[in-house]
């Protein structure tokens, strides 16, 4: 097995980096955020292959001999779930999103908290969508973080449930997909599910940046069609 290109004098040094005047305790807070994200990366690591298993065929017993656990343990974990289409992009965003909560001390994962997820992975479709009718991005993050609820007394540890309307916000995003003949589910479809969850924060604050939802709809359905092309023509 090849080392991971990451180790723990490099995450020590840039937390230290990025927190210059932070004291220790400041310092463990932020530290235990950060593996959390980890951890929720690492989840997403072992389903991206349990999901590639499963469509080459292998069983659950087999699945959960490789993991360790028993073949129930395996099933249970990591059976197909909201995420199963999820882009590595959009899986990637959904982190961020937990990480805002966290980061708020919320103890839920709302809509706002997606739409900052969105933003903060720059190779999504997503990202390029809302940066180029807003911009910049420092508009879109200061609509975001307007928008925040206060912040929470202290950071939840463990699992932040969705908010019913981010649930509804990722059914809506699949259904985005189907209804765009796509096999996946990336971050424009996400963009799509929040905005048609038309009382919900992040669709409030997409209305209020100048988006409507049968624009959006058409911006993404055009811009996809030209990434398309590009990809047939290389």
């Amino acid at each position: 097995m090849s080392p991971l290109d990451i180790n723990l004098a490099d995450l020590i040094a840039r937390l230290d980096e990025e927190l210059p005047g932070a004291d220790e305790l400041a310092r463990i807070s932020e530290a235990r955020l950060r593996a959390q994200t980890l951890s929720d990366l690492g989840d997403q690591l072992i389903d991206h292959y349990v999901s590639k298993a499963k469509r080459s065929g292998a069983s659950w017993t087999e699945i959960g001999d490789a993991i360790g656990v028993s073949k129930q343990a395996a099933q249970q974990r990591h059976a197909p779930a909201a995420f199963e289409r999820f882009t590595n992009l959009n899986r990637h965003s959904i982190v961020l999103a937990q990480e805002a909560a966290r980061t708020h001390k919320h103890d839920f994962i709302g809509t706002e908290h997606m739409l900052l997820g969105l933003l903060g992975e720059p190779r999504g479709l997503a990202y390029e969508v809302l940066v180029a009718k807003a911009e910049s991005e420092q508009r879109v993050r200061d609509a975001i973080e307007e928008a925040m609820p206060p912040a929470g007394e202290k950071a939840l540890r463990g699992h932040i449930a969705f908010r019913p309307e981010s649930k509804e916000a990722i059914e809506l995003a699949r259904r985005a997909s189907a209804d765009l003949g796509h096999d996946w589910v990336g971050t424009e479809h996400t963009l799509l599910g929040l905005i048609r969850v038309e009382e919900s924060p992040a669709a409030q604050i997409l209305r209020n940046l100048g988006f409507t939802s049968d624009e959006l709809h058409e911006t993404v359905k055009t811009a996809i069609a030209e990434r398309l092309a590009v990809r047939d023509e290389q």
